[in-house]
Parts: structure tokens; C-alpha cells; sequence
């Protein structure tokens, strides 16, 4: 089943959103669904026919006077009609007291209710981006992602070719490490991959005849970062004299992922090759890209140009019979 719990909304926003859970412990094992919020404004005043009850219920200054200049009875009755739907769970913001009605239905059909001391507004915005986060889409990458220049590099290919050993040199040199062997990449907008490592690893990398070390701890917090854009994928491959490699770059390589296209580099690894530094130029020749220059195309510009102007001289020496 997709989707949270309420439980573990509550356990990892507790803080941030200073939530305080004001029914019984049983309404957070329900399932949040869906990533958008709801003011059930209408719901309380008896229109129930475009409910979406199975969003989180936010319950701000307006739901709560309405509530509130109701009599006992009609509160009761407005409010048993909203819970015979099945709400994940119901927040009261701003610090308003909530009825004891609200609170006592809320126990009998186990959905939890929490108060907070922040505004509607601020909650909104808050929780928004949590609930945008947990519902992204994403996928895990065995690689490595460095930061290089502020560029996102993920390092790709079979296991044991050097993905780790080149982002440990990376880091030597002053770059960040992100994540090592294994990359959780989430879509959080539309063309937009973001690249962390799992709760599990974080920044610890296995090298090969050494074992595993801790980046952060024997480089310091520079060498590292929570998460970065995934911005580039160079993919390690095994030298081949057979095969055609690129060499000038005219025809830029894109791969997929969550239905994002990036830019693919296929690097051949052999004995003695800086792929370091290579690495390091790889994210400056992207930079000069965004910025609109293309140093293949410009080449290829002048390569045309040139080719012209000599069939021009051609021409007019051709027709010259003085």
C-alpha cells in the first residue's frame, strides 16, 4: 500500500511542526494517501458530496469559530457525519482549542488529532514539502554522486571498476561527496533529480583492499552534503580498441530516469588515465553549456566556415584567366 502512516508523520515532524496529539495513540497507524491538504470548511456545514476526506484535515480559525457558534448538538451532528468518512488524520492550527466533541468522535473512529501553535499558513507551506518529498517518485542507482564544482556528477558502471576510488580522489581535491554505492534519487519537480544516500551508508564508502571509512570524519564536513541535484551521469566503462568512442562531442548522449532526461557521458577506463581530472572537466565543459557555450559546436562552426571560404577562393581562382 502507498502511501505513510500518521505515525510517521508525527514521529518525523513532530518538532518542526510542533504538532501535540490530543486523541489516543490508535488513530497512528492509519495511512496518509494522498500529498495535498484540506480545509473541511464545507464538510462541516453539511456539504459532503465533493468531500476529499481521504487528504489530512486542516482545521484553522475559520472551521474552528464555525464550530464553535454551533450548539453541542449540531456540532456533534456535523461532526459525526464528516467521520463516517475514513479521514487519515485532523490538525488543529494557531493554537485553537479544540472541541471536545471533535475530540471524542475523533477517539471512536481512531483518527488521530494534533494541535499546533503555528498559523495555517505556516503549516500549509511546512508540510506541503514534507508531503511533496515522501510522495515523489524514486528510484536507487548503484553508483557514486559527487559534487564537483557545484555540478552533480553521478558515477555509474560495473561493480569494481573504480566509481569509489574516484570519488574519494574527487573529495581529496576539495569536492563533496554525496553518496557512495548507493544513490536514492527522487523526482521532486518536473526535471528535477535529486541525489542522496541511504539512511544506512550515508558517507561511509567501501574501498577495495581497505574496507570502509568514514568521509566526513577523516576529510571533515566540507568533503560532504546531505543531497544534490543529479545533474550528469558518467557512465565507467572498460577500454575497448574495437569500440568507437566519441570524439568531438557534436551529438550530445541523454539517459532517463524517472522520466527525466539528462546528459550521459560514456568514459573508457584504462591503466594510467586521469579520470579525475577528466571528472573535473566534465562539470566545467557543463557549466560553459548552461551559459550557452558549446565548445564541439563552436569547432564544428568554425570547421564549416573555414571549409567555406577555401571553395570560395577555389571559385574565384578558378574563373581568374588573366
Amino acid at each position: 500500500m502507498s502511501g505513510i502512516t500518521v505515525g510517521s508523520l508525527y514521529k518525523e515532524m513532530r518538532t518542526q511542526l510542533d504538532l501535540t496529539l490530543l486523541t489516543s495513540t490508535a488513530g497512528l497507524k492509519k495511512r496518509i494517501s494522498q500529498k495535498d491538504l484540506h480545509r473541511p470548511g464545507l464538510a462541516l456545514a453539511g456539504f459532503l458530496e465533493l468531500f476529499t476526506f481521504d487528504r489530512i484535515q486542516v482545521l484553522g480559525n475559520t472551521e474552528i469559530k464555525y464550530l464553535d457558534k454551533l450548539s453541542s448538538d449540531d456540532r456533534t451532528d456535523s461532526l459525526s457525519k464528516t467521520f463516517e468518512y475514513d479521514i487519515p488524520c485532523v490538525i488543529v492550527t494557531t493554537d485553537n482549542k479544540a472541541p471536545s466533541e471533535l475530540l471524542s468522535i475523533a477517539d471512536q473512529s481512531k483518527v488521530a488529532v494534533f494541535g499546533t501553535t503555528l498559523t495555517t499558513t505556516e503549516l500549509t507551506h511546512l508540510l506541503s514539502d514534507y508531503l511533496d518529498e515522501a510522495f515523489a517518485p524514486s528510484t536507487t542507482i548503484h553508483g557514486s554522486l559527487v559534487d564537483v564544482y557545484g555540478t552533480g556528477l553521478l558515477f555509474t558502471g560495473r561493480s569494481g571498476i573504480g566509481k569509489s576510488e574516484i570519488a574519494l580522489d574527487l573529495v581529496e581535491r576539495g569536492h563533496r561527496l554525496v553518496a557512495d554505492d548507493v544513490v536514492v534519487i527522487t523526482k521532486m519537480a518536473e526535471g528535477i533529480l535529486i541525489g542522496k544516500g541511504s539512511k544506512m551508508l550515508e558517507h561511509l564508502m567501501e574501498i577495495r583492499g581497505v574496507g570502509i571509512i568514514d568521509v566526513s570524519r577523516i576529510f571533515g564536513i566540507q568533503a560532504i552534503r546531505a543531497q544534490k541535484r543529479v545533474e550528469m551521469e558518467v557512465r565507467l566503462v572498460d577500454w575497448d580498441e574495437n569500440q568507437d568512442y566519441e570524439r568531438l562531442g557534436l551529438e550530445e548522449q541523454n539517459t532517463e530516469m524517472l522520466g527525466v532526461n539528462i546528459p550521459i557521458v560514456q568514459l573508457p577506463i584504462f591503466p594510467g588515465k586521469n579520470v579525475t581530472v577528466i571528472a573535473e572537466t566534465i562539470a566545467l565543459d557543463l557549466h560553459l553549456k548552461v551559459y550557452g557555450f558549446h565548445p564541439a559546436r563552436e569547432f564544428g562552426k568554425k570547421l564549416q566556415d573555414a571549409i567555406h571560404r577555401k571553395n570560395q577562393l577555389k571559385d574565384y581562382l578558378h574563373g581568374d584567366f588573366e
